[in-house]
């Protein structure tokens, strides 16, 4: 079923124009504009161009979704498969199905509200023009990563994104932000030759770069030896990127010091990249070898989960001067223990709730960071302690819906059920207590239950980080700040009236939400609640292509 008919020919343009038109917008962005088209402020209209082009693959992408075959989301669609490589066999393959059609739709929507965002609350940086263009570079790559089929084309696209991602955290970000960006730069870069080296040795091997033709083939042309040696170096690429414990000591640093469209982009759409490569490549093509790796791929995730959780604690106690910013990145570490936990289990349920996991992420964490961002302009800090003490009235009294759509969101992070995040973490727990065929069950049913403790904790925090940040603290310690005291309160220091003293304080207010961050958050909390709600819609599309995946090409 098809709710628009459209042509074959059609998709695939479509799909062409989602991969290349950002990288044009990028190209146009350099260069210096029309004289019609620059306005009486030259970088508006960048920032305009910005606007437009995201909001040209947005709708784009949302036409690719309405002409997608749903009765058949096992099929990939929208297909185009040029040689480009004769010598190598490498070909401009491209195609959708159910598993990266989620992640399309997801991107285009982060990419396009980030640059509205940005219209209205550029960060402090150089060239806007520079800004614009790496954030279209940005998603030309990791919209290229979810739609080619080739696996030396995804180690390309999987590549591009880096460059542009340093450079947002190195000249736009705030703090130490040099020294985050080259510890991003390095992690990731030294994760991707060790992962280049995987892809490389199936190709090999196996005569063909093809990700269909190697999937169909589910391992048989490969010996298992070969599969474990992959499964390895790929795994520990991809690993770097999820982000997994240990290897993910990059991920807070790049975070607190990134601008808030990177952070947005950095959580709700860069990591999914490399959850997304362990189920389009390790899980189909080195079937044999995933299996092999399977237990230490779980224990790692729930190492992760409990660790993201615990330092998120540890952040968010009186007194440890934690970053709200950094808080929410160790929560991604926890996050994607579970996406990595489903994917472990090798069964249907548990990549399904995966990839459902990684969707939920992608909005609940890009819209705390689109929170946090708006917190940390209105206060000038992320400080906990500062947020939590400064007034005792904290954002319930100052900003009342600012305050209730960043408990919404914490809520929603922490798996309450009805919202978008419970169901990844349910349907990952649900496949861990039955894992594939030759895992051990009492080891998974372990994770499971480590897992299970990681979402206590998980509720812990997040109620933490809202009791303070929401409704504040009222401690004897706290002091207020010039800005914080009441108006003329100086000036007449006497009580005055039969009733006593005249409170020497008010509540100062903030500037609550304003119209542009309703446009930018508004659709992310509305697919919160509907993911939650309706959780078939994703299940639907997701679950016939796993199920092809997980049986080696046959439906």
């Amino acid at each position: 079923m098809t709710v628009i008919d459209i042509s074959a020919s059609v998709m695939q343009f479509l799909l062409a124009f989602v991969v290349v038109a950002p990288l044009l917008g990028a190209v146009a962005a350099l260069l210096p504009a029309p004289p019609g088209l620059k306005g009486k402020n030259p970088d508006q209209a960048v920032l305009r161009h910005g606007v437009t082009v995201t909001g040209a693959v947005l709708i784009a992408t949302i036409v690719l979704a309405v002409g997608f075959d749903h009765d058949h989301p096992a099929t990939m669609q929208a297909t185009t498969d040029i040689s480009w490589i004769p010598a190598l066999d490498v070909r401009i393959h491209l195609g959708i199905d159910g598993i990266s059609l989620p992640l399309l739709l997801l991107t285009a929507l982060l990419t396009f509200l980030c640059a509205l965002y940005s219209y209205f609350k550029l960060p402090a940086g150089p060239s806007p023009n520079a800004f614009v263009a790496l954030v279209l570079v940005l998603e030309s790559g990791t919209l290229a990563t979810f739609a080619v089929l080739d696996l030396l084309l995804f180690f390309l696209a999987f590549e591009m994104v880096l460059i542009p991602m340093y450079f947002l955290i190195a000249r736009w970000g705030s703090g130490q932000r040099q020294a985050a960006a080259w510890k991003f730069i390095l992690y990731t870069l030294l994760g991707s030759v060790v992962m280049l080296l995987g892809l490389l040795l199936i190709g090999l091997k196996s005569g063909t770069f093809d990700m269909v033709a190697l999937a169909t083939d589910n391992g048989r042309g490969l010996t298992t030896s070969v599969q474990v040696i992959a499964v390895l170096a790929i795994g520990l690429g991809l690993a770097v990127k999820t982000p997994m414990w240990p290897l993910h000591s990059w991920l807070p640093d790049a975070h607190t010091a990134a601008p808030t469209v990177g952070s947005v982009l950095l959580a709700g759409v860069l990591l999914k990249m490399g959850t997304y490569g362990f189920v389009r490549i390790l899980l189909p093509i080195a079937p044999d070898g995933m299996r092999t790796f399977a237990p230490y791929l779980a224990a790692f995730a729930v190492v992760g989960i409990v660790y993201g959780s615990l330092a998120c604690l540890a952040l968010a106690r009186t007194g440890a001067k934690g970053d709200l910013k950094r808080l929410i990145a160790y929560s991604s570490v926890g996050h994607m223990g579970f996406v990595l936990l489903g994917i472990a289990t090798m069964t249907p349920t548990g990549v399904n709730g995966a990839l459902f996991a990684n969707i939920a992420h992608g909005l609940i964490t890009g819209l705390l960071f689109f929170l946090v961002g708006a917190i940390k302009d209105r206060y000038g800090t992320a400080d906990l302690d500062t947020l939590a003490g400064a007034t005792g009235a904290a954002l319930y009294g100052r900003a009342p819906r600012l305050g209730a759509l960043l408990a919404f969101a914490a809520i929603a992070s922490l798996g309450l059920p009805g919202l978008a995040g419970f169901w990844g973490e349910m349907l990952t727990l649900f496949g861990a207590y039955s894992p594939a065929e030759g895992l051990s069950r009492p080891a998974f049913r372990t994770f499971m239950a480590i897992g299970a403790f990681g979402t206590l904790l998980t509720a812990a925090y997040m109620l933490i980080v809202v009791r303070r940040v929401c409704m504040g603290e009222h401690t004897p310690h706290s002091r207020l700040s010039p800005d914080d005291r009441a108006p003329h309160a100086a000036d007449d220091p006497e009580p005055s009236g039969a009733a006593g003293a005249r409170p020497a304080t008010t509540t100062p207010q903030l500037a609550d939400i304003q119209t542009y961050e309703a446009a930018a958050w508004t659709p992310l909390a509305a697919l919160t609640v509907l993911a939650g709600l309706w959780p078939a819609v994703l299940l639907g599309l997701t679950d016939p292509a796993v199920q092809k995946l997980l049986a080696g090409g046959k439906s």
